[in-house]
This record gives structure tokens, C-alpha cells and sequence, in this order.
């Protein structure tokens, strides 16, 4: 177990650092009569050299506050260590081949394998041949019915803007020009001729922070030019979406579109392939309610929908009466939340039981087959498969065991181990134990607490709190290297499943949205409270963390209970809440946050938690480390940048507030292993630093 020493004080060794000069202007806005200033607003402007000036001089000042903790190498060290070692993603099998990712242990992208059975496994893509830095990723990939093309994604420096190539799986040789400026898509085969995508209309201003609310489905047949690919969905307002995307049957027949609004609730249409010109049909012609392709056998379609059911079913409908009307259950709702994969010519029926994975497996009638024994409490993942696919896989983890891959015979039931990993993390050290705790209003809320099994709850354990709470994200348990770095160290790492999640249905998803959204901050407020009543840690002690909209969380809980918490960490972070929405596609998350210019009362309730607003002059707030990535184009960087200008303008005190700004990288998703390295580096050591501790001898 690590050693930690701490200064009898929990004070910096140095005074707060000394910030750039951030330039403020006079810029008001008028809400509903309210007057909203907003001087930072120059920060938008991703491609000014004034907004660049900004940033290296940010980096420069978190760099050297990162050069005083002394001891940042050995979590470098300790992080390079516990990242080392080999990592399969779950196989998946196209054509005659199975695929599987695989990470050596320090590459910078996974690479993809294949192999035919009993075979060798050769390298099928290696993204880390893309760049030299190892920031263009593979984002994704599909193949025809037959397995012999392959279209696949790559992401430069993180963004959501892709490029398509088209490559013969035999040769790997490309077979035409890469499609460009492809973002927010699936790509769907129709058997070996094309293929769908989607995209928004390439922007007339910055690629980054520019609008983006009117996406378009195509067609594209091979050896034909982009240009000339077929708008089959969004040609004119009446198809206006933000979101639209398009599925093929596994027998080619049907082609299903989904059509959005926001991050839950589509329609759904269904065309025929079979007939030349045939329309598109509505399935669900309103966006209540969540509807998505399970399975299709024949002219009969399978999907898993919450219409009417919170917790989701599996519905069965014939092509030639699509609505609602005329669904059958095949699955029916139950009081655990449903999410189902097909495979082998069965259902497997995946629920959440507070949060950990039950998995039971269906005949395509309904008929339960049997109960799939999982190895432990925790996340089982995958089950998918062709019909007539003899063998099945899928991963199980929890926090503190590391992803294991198991085969699956959807005939006989019988599981067999084809990996387990060779982490140096001792499993078998810690323990994982999950809570319920009471929420403001009395809601029970469950949260997974992580640490060393003799560790003592004496209320001084350096502890990370983390959360999302919403968009119908669930957090389930999973291994990070990252998060059993933080425990070898002598940390303890608490996830609350906050409302807002997808945890409990659409019922719990809806309980933290638009004006419930302070039932999120009261549950993570109240999970802090429970761990330091019950002594895992203290105030002195605690760190919030969370990404994106979790970003948005620790920066409200932050502003609102700054006295309880030592550490705050938003990464990515929605920040300001009254213009989120004029920023690419950010207006599609109005379902979950409203938007401010909708009524009076909707600006208020925003206004009143948005954290860069909510920053208040003479206050001590935490000592807080905000990060993001300058190529971020889904949450762009000017939120972090505008609530770092304000937090360091109005801190009282010498907590720091600093920014730590990535170059050449976006959201996360595809982030380079170097990089994330280089980012927990700096943050656990930030943290800790800031937790008073001044020597640290980690195990593992």
C-alpha cells in the first residue's frame, strides 16, 4: 500500500501562481430583462492570434505551477508501468476472418488484427502508422456483407470531422478517394455496392466552433465521386434534423433511418431495398420516445424501444404494417433497465441491476434460454454476432479487474477464457464495495467506492469523487489503468450513478433534465457528504472530477459548495450554460439542459447553476485545474477558457486556478496513450499537491 506524507498543513508551498491577462470587454446580453455580462467572449474566436497569445500563456504558467510537485516523475513512472501490458478488445467476425484491437501495451492507437481460426494473427490496420505523434486515430470501420471491403474513419487530432477510406480486406490497398468532412456517422454497407453516411454541410466559418444543425444522410456507390452521392434523407426543412442516420438489415433488404433532435428520441423510417425508388415509411413519426434495429428475419423487424415502457423492451413488427399499433413484445419491460444484442440466432437480453450487468438469452419467440454466469460483479459487453455465427464474444470488467474476453457458445451455453490480461495491477488487493446513499430530497443513489482492502477509514484518504449525470449515460464498472494508478498511490476513487444517467430507465434520465437538473448537483453534493461521513475521506482530502457534461457538474458543485471540496477537475467541461448551444452541434443537447433563450423561466433556472456565471467575487473556491483540447469541436475549448478567465479574476485565496490546454487534440475519444500519460500525470499530481501531500511512494 502507498506511502503518502503530508505537510501538518494542507496549504501550497507557494503563493497562487500569477495569471496572464486576460482582456475583458463590454459585452451585455438582455435576457428577458436580465442583463448578462459577458467580457471573455473575445475567447470564442478559436482562430484569433489573440485567442492563441492566450492559450501558450495559459500553458506557460500551469506548466511551471506543474514543475514544483516533486513528485510527478514517479507518477509518471507508476502510470507508464500499469498501462504496460497487453489489451484485447472484444473479436468481432467479418467474412472469413475474426478481428480484435489490440494494444501491445504502450502504442499510442490500438491495432487492428485478424486471423482465420488456428491461424496466426496478422495486422490488418495500424493506426500508429497515420501520424508521427500517434494523433490521427481510427474512428471507426465497417464491412460489407461479404467481408471483402472495408470502409473506415480516421480522426485528426481528436475532431469529429472524419475522412472515409474504401480498402480490398485481401490486399489492403485503398480502392478510391477517401470521402471527406463526414461527421457525427455510422457507416451502413448495402451488401458490396456502397455504402451509407452521414454529414452536416461543411461550415462557412471555423470547423471547431461553428454551427452545425441540419445533418444529412447519403448514399455513396463505390466508384462513384462524393459529389455525386445520393441525398437519400434531409433535402428540405421538412427532413431538418440535427441528427439522421441510416442502418441496414443484416439480409440487406430494409434500410432504417433515424431522425433526431437532441441526444434521445428519434423517428424512425423504414425503406425497402428490394424495390427500386420505393418511399421511405414511418415507423415512429414523433421523437418521445427511443426506437433502434435489433434484428430483422425475413419481413419481420426486431427493436428495442422505451415507447410507452421506461426500461425498454424488444418489439417485433411486420414491414408491411410498421406502427406502433401493430408491435408484438417479444421482450417484454421488467423493472430492471433492457439493452439487447443478437447474435447466433438469439437475443441476449442485457440488463442493469443497480448498475451491474445480469445477461439472460432469448430465442427470437421470447423463450428465455438461460442465465449467462458473468465472473463477478461488474460490465459485460458484447454478445453480437452474425445468425449463424457458431462462436460468440463478449468482455466483462469492474473497477478493479481489467478487461477479460470471453468465447460464448449461444448453443450450448458453454464459456471458455480466450484472454485475460497480464496486468501488473494485484486485483486482488483492493476491494470494490457499492453504497446507497440519500439524496436532497430523500432519492436513494447508489455510488461504487474503490480502495485498498487495508486501507482504514480514518477521514484522510486521498479521494477522487467522479460523476456524469446525464444524456442517459450509465456508469457501469470498468478498469482504467488510469484509476488503479490513483489507488496503487493510496487513493480512493468513488463513482456516483447520479440522475440524469441512464442507470434506472428513462423515468431516471428524465429526473435530472432541464428543470430537474439540480436533483444532479444535489446528488453529487450529496455523495461527497456521505464519504466523509463515513470516513473514507475528508474535505481536505476530496477531488470532483468528471468530463464533458460531467465537466459541467464538478463546475456547479464547485460554485455552489466550494467549502466542500479540495480539489475540483472539469475536463471538457459545458460551462456556459446561456450560449452552449451556438457552438456546432451543442443545440442538440437541449432535451437534457434547455436552452436559455426559450422562456424567462428556463433562463433563470440556467443561469442560476451555470457555473461561468456562477463564479463570485471574494470566494475561495478549490483549488481547480480545468482541462480541455484546442481542437475540441463537440464542447469547444471557449468554455474552458472563458470560466478559467473568470475563476483566476475572482478567486480569494492562493488556491490555484489554472487551465491546462492540449494541442492537436479534441473531445478524447482517440486521444494518443502518450498523451493520456502526460494529462494524469499532471493531474494526479495536481491533486495530490493540493491535498498537502509532499512525498508519495506508490505500489502496486
Amino acid at each position: 500500500m502507498a506511502t503518502l506524507e503530508r505537510d501538518s498543513k494542507i496549504q501550497n508551498i507557494t503563493a497562487a501562481p500569477v495569471y496572464p491577462a486576460s482582456l475583458k470587454q463590454n459585452i451585455v446580453d438582455d435576457y428577458f430583462g436580465t442583463k448578462v455580462s459577458d467580457p471573455y467572449r473575445w475567447l470564442e474566436d478559436d482562430r484569433s492570434d489573440q485567442t492563441r497569445q492566450w492559450v501558450r500563456a495559459q500553458n506557460e504558467v500551469t506548466q511551471s505551477y506543474f514543475g514544483q510537485i516533486p513528485y510527478r516523475s514517479k507518477i509518471q513512472h507508476l502510470l507508464q508501468d500499469l498501462m504496460d501490458y497487453e489489451k484485447v478488445l472484444t473479436p468481432f467476425v467479418e467474412g472469413d476472418y475474426t478481428y480484435f484491437y489490440r494494444n501491445e501495451g504502450l502504442q499510442n492507437q490500438y491495432v487492428l488484427y485478424r486471423q482465420k481460426e488456428n491461424a496466426t494473427p496478422e495486422v490488418f490496420l495500424d493506426p500508429n502508422t497515420f501520424s508521427e505523434d500517434g494523433t490521427t486515430s481510427l474512428a471507426g470501420i465497417s464491412f460489407s456483407k461479404s467481408g471483402k471491403l472495408a470502409a473506415y474513419q480516421i480522426s485528426e487530432g481528436g475532431s469529429d470531422w472524419r475522412c472515409v477510406y474504401v480498402i480490398d480486406t485481401d490486399s489492403g490497398e485503398i480502392i478510391e478517394p477517401p470521402l471527406e468532412n463526414v461527421k457525427f456517422s455510422d457507416l451502413s454497407w448495402f451488401e458490396d455496392e456502397g455504402f451509407y453516411y452521414s454529414s452536416y454541410d461543411k461550415p462557412d466559418g471555423s470547423e471547431l466552433s461553428a454551427k452545425t444543425d441540419w445533418h444529412k444522410l447519403y448514399y455513396h456507390r463505390l466508384g462513384t465521386s462524393q459529389d455525386n452521392d445520393e441525398l437519400v434523407f434531409g433535402r428540405d426543412e421538412n427532413e431538418k434534423h440535427r441528427y439522421v442516420g441510416g442502418e441496414v438489415t443484416n439480409d440487406s433488404a430494409f434500410l432504417l433511418v433515424y431522425a433526431q433532435e437532441s441526444t434521445s428520441g428519434n423517428k424512425l423510417y423504414l425503406k425497402d431495398l428490394r424495390e427500386q425508388n420505393s418511399d421511405l415509411v414511418p415507423v415512429l413519426e414523433h421523437m418521445n420516445a427511443d426506437a433502434w434495429l435489433l434484428d430483422s428475419r425475413d419481413d419481420t423487424l426486431y427493436l428495442v424501444t422505451n415507447l410507452d415502457t421506461p426500461n425498454q423492451k424488444v418489439v417485433s413488427f411486420s414491414a408491411a404494417t410498421p406502427s406502433p399499433e401493430n408491435w408484438q413484445t417479444v421482450i417484454a419491460e421488467t423493472n430492471q433497465t433492457l439493452d439487447a444484442y443478437s447474435g447466433g440466432g438469439y437475443i441476449f437480453a442485457h440488463y442493469m441491476v443497480d448498475a451491474v450487468s445480469k445477461v439472460i438469452q432469448y430465442d427470437f419467440e421470447g423463450n428465455r434460454v438461460r442465465h449467462i454466469a458473468l465472473p463477478d460483479a461488474g460490465t459485460a459487453e458484447g454478445f453480437s454476432g452474425k445468425r449463424k455465427q457458431q462462436t460468440l464474444y463478449f468482455s466483462f470488467a469492474n473497477f478493479r479487474i481489467p478487461g477479460r474476453i470471453y468465447r460464448l457458445n449461444p448453443e450450448t451455453g458453454h464459456i471458455s477464457v480466450f484472454k485475460v490480461p497480464a496486468s501488473s495491477f494485484n486485483s486482488d488487493d483492493y476491494i470494490s464495495e457499492q453504497v446507497f446513499y440519500t439524496s436532497k430530497d430523500g432519492t436513494r443513489i447508489p455510488m461504487t467506492i474503490t480502495r485498498h482492502r487495508d486501507q482504514q477509514r480514518e477521514g484522510k484518504a486521498p479521494t477522487i469523487l467522479y460523476g456524469y449525470g446525464g444524456f442517459n449515460v450509465s456508469l457501469t464498472p470498468y478498469f482504467s489503468a488510469t484509476i488503479a494508478a490513483w489507488l496503487a498511490m493510496g487513493g480512493v476513487y468513488a463513482v456516483a450513478n447520479l440522475r440524469g444517467g441512464g442507470e434506472y430507465g428513462k423515468d431516471w434520465h428524465l429526473a435530472g433534465t432541464k428543470l430537474q437538473k439540480q436533483n444532479v448537483f444535489d446528488d453529487f453534493i450529496a455523495a461527497a457528504e456521505y464519504l466523509i461521513a463515513e470516513k473514507y475521506t475528508s474535505s481536505d482530502h476530496l477531488a470532483i472530477s468528471g468530463g464533458s457534461n460531467g465537466g459541467l457538474l464538478v463546475g456547479a458543485c464547485m460554485t455552489r459548495r466550494p467549502d466542500l471540496f479540495r480539489v475540483a477537475l472539469p475536463a471538457v467541461g459545458v460551462l456556459d450554460m446561456l450560449r452552449y448551444h451556438k457552438f456546432t452541434s451543442g443545440a442538440g443537447w437541449a432535451y437534457d439542459y434547455g436552452i436559455s433563450e426559450d422562456s424567462a423561466e428556463m433562463f433563470e433556472y440556467l443561469h442560476g447553476y451555470s457555473p461561468l456565471h456562477n463564479v463570485r467575487e471574494g470566494v475561495e473556491y478549490p483549488a481547480t485545474l480545468v482541462t480541455t483540447g484546442d481542437h475540441d469541436d463537440r464542447v469547444v475549448p471557449a468554455h474552458s477558457f472563458k470560466f478559467a478567465a473568470e475563476l483566476q479574476q475572482k478567486q480569494q485565496g492562493e488556491n490555484p486556478a489554472l487551465i491546462r490546454i492540449e494541442t492537436n487534440a479534441g473531445h478524447g475519444a482517440g486521444t494518443p496513450t502518450s498523451k493520456i500519460i502526460e494529462l494524469y500525470t499532471d493531474v494526479y499530481g495536481f491533486a495530490l499537491f493540493n491535498m498537502g501531500i509532499r512525498e508519495l511512494n506508490p505500489t502496486t
